[in-house]
């Protein structure tokens, strides 16, 4: 088999594992592109040892982390209160193996191969980012979803993460009147709600009223990581894990803090 047939299978799960990390569809794209130009280039740089998905994810890793430890978390030079320091300070590889655990749903021993770690260090690492994503800032979450229990497992879990439900909308048209009545820090979105309505639809049109992070919720991811048009940055696969919501909700935040405060126009003292 060939190397692309090989990795095919696991591309739709690393640009959704990129995108998280980096908070961005266009900047996690584009390392993915880069890992796939590195393999072109060179097929060895593909570890021998691990299999074809922890290959890919190490590779990636190999590309992303100096850049990240560089650049994309650069301290604030005068954050504005405790929490902003606190999102400000969160280093890359405990937020990485932290989404191997919890988004891409790894073993401690497959995420301590692709970071070339001891499993004690992966633990460790894994529980640092669980103790800074525990003191997150608070906001408030529209839910737009039809089924039921799954939304109350959904406004049950944001509650327990210390956030506020302001709404629980099964349709385009409650979805959009509710951002009308209240503005979220937060969207939690099913693709395919109750009348038949796209979650996708709800979105772009809350995001033409109001600029918020969202994350989408759907049993098919692959059907939204094709590569052919605008995908969501945020994804979460039915059926979900507490650990998975938690790590997605976190890195939206992280990210819309982030880009809020490059945002902020600078004040003359």
């Amino acid at each position: 088999m060939s190397i692309s047939a090989t990795l095919a299978p696991h591309l739709p799960y690393l640009r959704r594992f990129a995108r998280a990390l980096t908070g961005s569809q266009q900047s996690g794209d584009a390392y993915t592109v880069a890992v796939l130009e590195a393999i072109m280039e060179d097929p060895s740089t593909l570890s021998p040892t691990l299999d074809p998905r922890s290959a890919l994810f190490r590779l990636f890793l190999s590309i992303w982390l100096p850049v990240g430890n560089q650049h994309e978390f650069t301290p604030a030079a005068e954050p504005s209160d405790a929490a902003d320091r606190h999102l400000e300070a969160m280093s890359p590889l405990p937020r990485a193996a932290f989404l191997l655990h919890s988004v891409e749903n790894m073993n401690i021993e497959r995420i301590a191969g692709i970071l070339d770690l001891t499993v004690r260090e992966t633990n460790s690492l894994i529980e640092q980012a669980g103790r800074e994503i525990a003191s997150e800032i608070s906001t408030n979450v529209l839910i737009i979803e039809d089924e039921p229990l799954i939304a109350m497992d959904l406004e049950s879990l944001v509650q327990e993460l210390g956030h506020h439900t302001t709404y629980v909308s099964r349709t385009h048209r409650e979805a959009v009147a509710a951002v009308r009545l209240h503005k979220p820090g937060l969207v939690l979105a099913d693709i395919h709600l109750a009348d038949g309505s796209s979650g996708l639809d709800a979105v772009n049109e809350i995001l033409a009223m109001w600029d918020v992070p969202v994350i989408f919720i759907t049993a098919y991811p692959e059907r939204l990581l094709t590569g052919e048009r605008p995908e969501p940055t945020f994804l979460i696969t039915k059926p979900f894990r507490t650990e998975t919501v938690q790590a997605i909700i976190s890195q939206a935040l992280f990210f819309d803090r982030k880009a809020r405060r490059r945002q902020e126009p600078a004040t003359i003292s």
